[in-house]
């Protein structure tokens, strides 16, 4: 392992653009110190990083496929050590929402030495406890994965691929196209984060407008919302049952 000066710290790169992290890439061998574990080119690879070699920071940029920064910045924060945020991005009309999301710091695009090298610092302090961050409020910007916690790792799950969600004691179980998940957020949150894209049928159970097939009565008298993937059947709540007929009819 490389020998490091006292700060220094270990770096994960996350950029869509090639030049932009060989730019970072170089800057840092400039500096000096600290050691890149390794380049990406979206948030989701960002997190499948963070998980496998643990940076104590991530330079992270906003706009990329597949998962923004932002948003992998909300899923790096839930994990047992997170590391430390730094956005570097050419746009800098993200910069309340990078503070919300607790990064130490917000780099614009071209990045100077000057500045990245007291980036850094931050984050070297912040990893050593003497730079406190209070926790980030909730972001209002609707994420495009749920993530699920597997014995410290995260599996990612698509949103679009969602069929439906059902409350589990403290839990919610998301039934996916590849299957199904335990995420830690709950039906009320979920609900009103993706507003519009879930409907309610039933307390306990929220389920994806394009999976609707069709209402079914049974003999006694019960509901029941037919899914179009998976065949599953799934109740509906009287009190559910009127704003949901509603609903249906706009599709």
């Amino acid at each position: 392992m490389p020998r490091r000066y006292h700060g220094g710290v270990d770096i994960l790169i996350a950029d869509d653009e090639p030049l932009a992290r060989e730019r970072l890439a170089a800057l840092l061998a400039e500096l000096g110190g600290h050691r890149v574990l390794g380049e990406v080119g979206d948030g989701r690879a960002a997190l499948e990083a963070c998980l496998a070699a643990a940076p104590d920071v991530i330079l992270l940029d906003i706009e990329m496929p597949e998962m923004d920064g932002l948003e992998a910045a909300r899923h790096l924060a839930v994990l047992a050590s997170p590391p430390v945020v730094v956005f570097c991005t050419a746009y800098d009309e993200h910069a309340l929402a990078a503070f919300e999301a607790a990064a130490v710091d917000y780099l614009l695009k071209p990045v100077r030495a000057e500045r990245l090298a007291a980036a850094l610092r931050r984050a070297a302090e912040r990893r050593a406890g003497r730079d406190k961050v209070q926790a980030p409020p909730p972001s209002t910007r609707a994420r495009t994965h749920l993530a699920a916690r597997l014995r410290g790792s995260l599996r990612l799950i698509p949103v679009r691929e969602i069929h439906y969600l059902q409350a589990d004691e403290k839990y919610v179980v998301v039934h996916h196209a590849r299957g199904e998940d335990l995420v830690e957020d709950s039906l009320k949150s979920l609900e009103a984060e993706f507003a519009g894209r879930f409907l309610r049928i039933h307390r306990n159970c929220l389920v994806a407008r394009e999976q609707f097939s069709e209402l079914r009565r049974s003999n006694d008298g019960l509901v029941h919302a037919v899914l179009r993937d998976g065949g599953a059947v799934l109740e509906v709540s009287r009190r559910c049952l009127p704003v949901l007929r509603d609903e249906l009819r706009h599709l």
